[in-house]
């Protein structure tokens, strides 16, 4: 018995998969950013370039997924991939997390965001003066 198989839910869950593997990496690079930059390793040039990156990565994520049609495929797979890592942080630390977020990566996360924007947006502004 043949298998059918729609070929865009097909295509959607694969580039779903794929686009939220690369948002986790670009969390991860975020979290690093901001230890490296909280350590004093990062000059304000690296700093600068490596906000401007980000933000960018940020961008052109959000508009494949918006030309592709795949938000809520990625959404999806993050939140299963959420749930994995949640069950297995619970098994190792011997009780659930609260909300199946660690709420301190979350905090970072924001943090990292907002210190990385703040740079770029100062950037473009000494740029057009």
């Amino acid at each position: 018995m043949p298998i059918d198989i729609d070929e865009k839910n097909l295509k959607h869950g694969v580039l779903g998969l794929v686009v939220a593997l690369v948002e986790i990496i670009k969390d991860a690079l975020k979290l690093q950013a901001l230890k490296r930059m909280e350590g004093g390793s990062l000059t304000e040039e690296e700093i600068d370039r490596l906000g401007e990156a980000l933000m960018d990565l940020d961008t052109a994520i959000e508009e494949m997924k918006t030309e592709q049609g795949i938000t809520e495929s990625v959404k999806s797979v993050r939140d299963g991939l959420d749930n994995i890592v949640d069950e297995l942080l619970d098994k190792m630390m011997g009780g659930p997390m609260s909300e199946g977020q660690d709420p301190k990566l979350n905090d970072s996360l924001l943090n990292a965001d907002s210190e990385l924007g703040t740079r770029k947006i100062k950037k473009q502004q000494n740029d057009h003066e």
